[in-house]
């Protein structure tokens, strides 16, 4: 009975949001419509997300390199995490993808998988990371790290367990103690971008972005039971937000994250070794182990070897 209830009680409450975030499209004029920081793209197949269903959503969330005045779904990607929410069970993946990797990108031959962005756009880094880990996720997430920034400061920050002490001249030059540490806006951004103060290199950097998303999901899941907090979430992204999504759609996603288990949060950083080709230094992924983590998670958002 109280699972029914809850289920009403949500359905209720993605009827009411959608409905404010319809009137609210009507009635704010065009001239206040705030800067894109954020795109949401869905790719062609994707059917939405059933929520309490038995279907697994998959979100390619990229950080992008635009620099201000550049279009930020034509830029190099960053952060690279494929994230698979299974909306049944409450389990959850992400495979990270060092930026560096040599993949082929759909109509462009082979180049680092963070030009997927630049050349072909948010379906173009989608058909990439298919290419390699065999999962072509249903939406790309494409953001800004400003954007980033403040969002995690507008949930109040996180907190994340660094396995290592490091530091970098140009982003955090007292650098991160190891342990557990609470992270501010700026800091999430520079623990998830900072690589070289790592042993590991891109797979450091990548393994720091999945426990940053680990943060956020735990911040989010701790505030999701407030009356109201997802509902002004969906709508403050939305101010920035470019998308070919819908409302509900938007709503559904957010409440899938809040109710993943954080213990069956599972998380892998694609393996391989560093090269080069011509002068360029690149990451060659080991594309069988990245195959095989694909097939391991695609039914269930859960991952059983790494």
């Amino acid at each position: 009975m109280r699972s029914r209830m809850q289920g009403l009680h949500r359905a209720a409450r993605a009827v009411v949001l959608t409905g404010v975030l319809a009137a609210t499209a009507l009635v704010v004029p065009e001239s206040a419509v705030q800067p894109t920081d954020v795109a949401l793209v869905k790719i062609r197949h994707a059917q939405g997300v059933a929520t309490g269903g038995e279907d697994v959503v998959w979100i390619l969330a990229v950080g992008s390199d635009a620099r201000p005045g550049e279009a930020m779904t034509r830029a190099r990607g960053d952060a690279l995490q494929l994230v698979g929410i299974n909306t049944r069970t409450g389990s959850a993946t992400a495979i990270g993808v060092p930026r560096d990797s040599w993949v082929s990108i759909p109509g462009h031959g082979r180049e680092k998988i963070n030009s997927a962005l630049y050349f072909a756009g948010p379906r173009g880094m989608a058909g990439a990371m298919r290419n390699l880990v065999g999962i072509e996720p249903d939406y790309v997430m494409v953001t800004r790290f400003p954007f980033f920034e403040d969002m995690v400061d507008d949930i109040g920050g996180i907190t994340v367990t660094n396995p290592r002490r490091f530091a970098d001249p140009y982003l955090k030059r007292e650098g991160f103690r190891k342990g557990r540490i609470h992270l501010g806006g700026y800091d999430a951004m520079a623990f998830s971008r900072i690589r070289k103060g790592l042993a590991g290199g891109d797979f450091d950097r990548s393994a720091n972005q999945q426990r940053t998303l680990r943060g956020i999901h735990a911040r989010i899941r701790s505030q999701a039971d407030r009356p109201g907090f997802i509902e002004r979430g969906v709508m403050s992204v939305m101010a920035h937000m470019d998308t070919n999504a819908s409302p509900a759609e938007l709503f559904e996603i957010a409440q899938a994250v809040a109710q993943v288990d954080p213990r069956r949060i599972t998380t892998c950083v694609v393996g391989g070794r560093v090269g080069f080709v011509g002068a360029a230094s690149v990451v060659f992924p080991d594309v069988p182990q990245a195959r095989r983590l694909g097939r391991e998670a695609r039914r269930d958002a859960a991952l059983r070897h790494c």
